[in-house]
């Protein structure tokens, strides 16, 4: 038990420091974790700090991990507009071409105001296996939300508090 809380402090001692890029889900497949148990506990810690009907998020990585897919699936089943992530325009501009009759025959854009706040998002799923800590960080804008959990029994425990830095 007191290997247990001194991860804990650890773990949250260090999700003061700012997370720097890569983003992403460092867990392996075969890490036993059940990332949709995460995904979950994510998107029930932003809808207490972010109503749905107000926010919208946009995605600042690609999501194709198992986390990532729940995570943008549990925001859109809570109402949330969820953007994601495109390729740089650099790129897209490469790939895509379109005639001048093409653009002529789209039908025209129009600009409904919209009242939602848009926050950037990412996140960090990681590990600590020598201690059987795991930490998930959310990054919505310039704030990071970071809580540990840890494996016992094959179930995955929160091991200290949702952590806020603004």
């Amino acid at each position: 038990m007191r290997k247990i809380i001194i991860a804990a402090l650890l773990s949250l001692t260090l999700a003061g420091c700012a997370t720097t890029a890569p983003y992403g889900n460092y867990l392996g497949q075969s890490a036993g974790v059940d990332q949709t148990q995460l995904a979950t506990e994510a998107v029930d810690q932003l809808v207490t700090l972010y109503p749905p009907a107000r926010s919208r998020f946009e995605l600042q990585q690609p999501t194709p991990d198992t986390f990532g897919l729940a995570l943008v699936r549990g925001l859109r089943d809570k109402g949330y507009a969820v953007l994601e992530y495109q390729q740089p325009a650099a790129t897209a501009a490469t790939t895509a071409t379109t005639t001048s009759q093409e653009v002529e025959a789209a039908e025209p854009v129009v600009n409904v105001p919209n009242p939602a706040q848009t926050y950037p998002l990412r996140y960090v799923v990681d590990e600590a296996a020598d201690l059987n800590l795991y930490r998930l960080t959310l990054l919505v804008g310039n704030q990071s939300l970071t809580r540990p959990y840890v494996s016992q029994n094959g179930e995955l425990l929160p091991a200290g508090y949702w952590v806020r830095k603004e």
